[in-house]
């Protein structure tokens, strides 16, 4: 499916299922730059909209209404709020009442467990890839969470950090030398992550020399068995 298609089939299922306040802020907020950041930034990581919804309300420490540009909220029960950020309306017009006020809603939404990613307009516009790598960076090790029966090690995580955080081919070595393990337990990790579908070995000489990443779709997560994308 197209981009424009997938967007239009996105803003009208959640406007669908919404009324009142909640219906109206999505079809006054979810404008140019909410939509720039799926077209430029989302949608060429995982070529789908899934688990993600548009101008999410949540609630500050009095109770008061706030929307979300977006929410991602993977199986699993993790949250992201993930917001594009314009020079002009969040930076050069606030006011010192505002700006506080946005960074404790910030730490409040943090201490609720979510976690709170920034964008601002100018990277989602000119640099996009630059957005890209940070969405990746910190999303992967949350969408390669699989079924319950296989959750990833905490230290395969932090190997798939390492992968996503110095995008190219990740060689054993690499992984010995950067955590300071042997090089059978980085071949195992490696390996590991070959079977989960989370990174893919690249053979030179009928010998697996790399392991590259794979890309993740949110609507694919815990798919077992799944086909090569």
């Amino acid at each position: 499916m197209e981009f424009e298609e997938a967007h239009r089939l996105f803003v009208a299922g959640h406007a669908g299922a919404r009324s009142g306040e909640r219906k109206g802020r999505l079809l006054r907020g979810h404008n140019f730059a909410e939509k720039l950041f799926l077209q430029n930034v989302w949608w060429p990581l995982f070529g789908a909209l899934g688990d993600l919804h548009p101008e999410y309300e949540v609630y500050d420490w009095n109770r008061k209404s706030q929307f979300l540009d977006f929410a991602f909220l993977p199986p699993g029960g993790a949250r992201f709020g993930i917001e594009c950020d314009g020079y002009q309306s969040h930076i050069k017009d606030m006011d010192r009442e505002k700006f506080c006020y946005a960074l404790n809603r910030d730490t409040f939404l943090t201490g609720l467990g979510w976690k709170m990613l920034h964008f601002s307009f100018d990277d989602i516009q000119q640099r996009p890839e630059v957005c890209r790598m940070l969405l990746q960076l910190v999303l992967a090790p949350y969408l390669a969470r699989p079924a319950a029966a296989q959750q990833i090690l905490s230290e395969e995580k932090e190997v798939l950090r390492f992968a996503w955080r110095i995008g190219k081919p990740l060689r054993p070595k690499d992984v010995s030398d950067h955590f300071g393990i042997n090089f059978r337990t980085s071949k195992r990790l490696l390996n590991s992550l070959c079977e989960k579908r989370l990174l893919k070995p690249v053979a030179s000489n009928e010998r697996t020399r790399y392991y590259e990443l794979k890309a993740m779709r949110p609507d694919k997560i815990g798919e077992q068995g799944s086909a090569e994308q």
